[in-house]
């Protein structure tokens, strides 16, 4: 429910603060005072497209009880938020928040109708009418549908997977030739994890040998002058220990070097280079040697996922073939249920229709491929009419009367109706029963209503009038004295008679 709307600087509203009660909130006012424009800071709050914006405005709600959004943390009293600064900002809980996401979010909570949208007699919306009122009062075909939703949602998934299945099978020969390709390719090479580190060491060693030979044959001169140096450390009858363990060293550090020297001389530099390029070509295509073999491994099991895909089809086309079985069973029984019920609501809706002046109207039914509805399309007539060639009026008054016999079932909280001059350019007999209609769906619902008719503002549980004083628009909740002066301008103008003023207390004390 709606509690509060503030807003600042919205067209020709300076400043206005309302809270509102449950039921049904009806505005009025005359015309061009600014109701629609309040009407919309309400559905902007919701994130519905409107014209012109606040520059702030805030709707405070208590949280629905199945409202959930993993990614904002939702208090039980909710406020949306709408900044216009360059652009317009929406916030909830002081959270940001997209207008797309923010009205997905309210979207099963708040529903809007206008006497210009010719919305809701899809086939979709009519089966989930039908449904709706179906699981309300039989528990049974309540598990049913679930049961079938379930496992309609499981075969769709199973298509799925067949159709990625076969479209990978058309394709099969070149993804397993291209597979096979790679996993030889790689093979081929066979490289070893520091493999290349250590080639390029033995490169780096070939390129110097020739000057490591030289060096090694120009230092080995030191040892010509060992013995002369010995000599020199007897006549000075010092200790030569240092100097004969360091030649020892130097000598055996020659001799590793030597042998490092004839080895690299065997070594065909050719084969280090080619090995060095086949090296670099895996790492040039998959990133490191390591990435290669486990591509490799990777390529393998995709292979082997190849070969079991014929037998993994044969699987799915069995289990497909027998589950579409089972739910065409389960839909026979579904749309069983629906057609019988379609002709109750049929009956329930002949009086709704009569006082509103209109025809019966009948559900007609086809039958079409399995989907998640059943196998189920319905579509509505009004007398020997489609709903495509209603009437803008006829239309509502059809949509309120199916809104109306689908709570027959149903006594539970549905959130928010914000109704557009729904009564608009009607007779009195009808804008009496749109009037009666509304007040029925406000039991459910909490309705917020632009009207021009005085049996809508009579039947109201809080009744507000926007009126405008030069460039400015106010709002004003009225008492049961204003409420009456208002319905009698409604009905007898800016100076009704005292007739006009009888007549809205008679309508207000009907109403209570």
């Amino acid at each position: 429910m709606v509690e509060r709307l503030y807003l600042r600087d919205l067209v020709t509203f300076k400043t206005l603060e309302l809270e509102f009660e449950p039921g049904l909130v009806v505005f009025t006012g005359p015309s061009g005072a600014g109701k629609s424009v309040l009407m919309s800071a309400i559905l902007s709050g919701f994130g519905h497209a409107t014209q012109g914006a606040a520059a702030l405005c805030e709707v405070t709600l208590s949280k629905p009880s199945k409202l959930k959004n993993e990614a904002y943390l939702l208090e039980d009293e909710l406020c949306i938020k709408t900044l216009k600064k360059e652009k317009l900002r929406y916030f909830i809980d002081g959270q940001n928040i997209s207008k797309k996401v923010l009205g997905e979010l309210f979207s099963p909570y708040v529903r809007y109708l206008s006497v210009r949208d010719k919305g809701g007699f899809d086939s979709e919306t009519l089966l989930e009418l039908i449904d709706s009122t179906l699981s309300a009062k039989n528990k049974a075909y309540k598990k049913l549908r679930k049961e079938y939703s379930k496992r309609y949602g499981n075969y769709r998934e199973k298509l799925q997977e067949l159709a990625k299945i076969k479209e990978d099978e058309a394709k099969l020969a070149e993804l397993i030739e291209f597979t096979t390709y790679e996993i030889e390719k790689i093979e081929g090479i066979d490289p070893k994890p520091g493999e290349e580190e250590e080639l390029l060491r033995i490169k780096q060693q070939l390129s110097r040998i020739d000057k490591i030979k030289e060096a090694l044959a120009s230092a080995s001169q030191i040892f010509n002058l060992e013995s002369s140096v010995e000599e020199v450390y007897r006549l000075l009858e010092k200790e030569n220990d240092i100097f004969s363990e360091a030649m020892n060293q130097l000598r055996a550090d020659f001799e590793d070097t030597q042998l490092l020297a004839d080895e690299l001389e065997e070594i065909d530099v050719e084969e280090v280079l080619d090995r060095l390029s086949e090296l670099t070509s895996l790492k040039n295509r998959y990133g490191s040697i390591e990435e290669a073999l486990s591509y490799k491994e990777a390529k393998k099991k995709e292979l082997a996922g190849y070969e079991n895909i014929e037998r993994d089809k044969s699987m799915l086309e069995q289990f497909l073939m027998l589950e579409q079985t089972e739910l065409g069973i389960l839909a026979g029984k579904i749309s069983q249920a629906r057609r019988k019920e379609a002709v109750e609501i049929e009956s329930r809706l002949e009086g709704y229709l009569e006082s509103l002046k209109l025809p019966k109207m009948q559900f007609e039914f086809s039958t079409v491929g399995l989907n998640e509805w059943g196998m189920d399309s319905v579509g509505v007539m009004l007398g020997s009419s489609r709903t495509a060639t209603l009437s803008g009026g006829e239309f509502n008054r059809l949509r309120l009367a199916l809104m109306a016999v689908s709570i027959d079932e149903s006594r539970e909280k549905q959130g928010v109706l914000i109704l557009d001059e729904i009564d608009a350019n009607v007779s009195g007999d009808e804008s009496i029963a749109i009037a009666t209609m509304i007040a029925k769906l406000s039991s459910v619902y909490q309705i917020f209503a632009i009207s021009h008719q005085p049996h809508l503002s009579a039947k109201a549980d809080q009744h507000i009038v926007i009126t405008k004083a030069g460039d400015e628009s106010r709002a004003e909740v009225l008492d049961d004295t204003g409420r009456i002066a208002e319905i009698a301008r409604i009905i007898g103008g800016e100076k009704p008679t005292a007739q006009a003023v009888a007549f809205a207390q008679k309508l207000r004390d009907t109403a209570l």
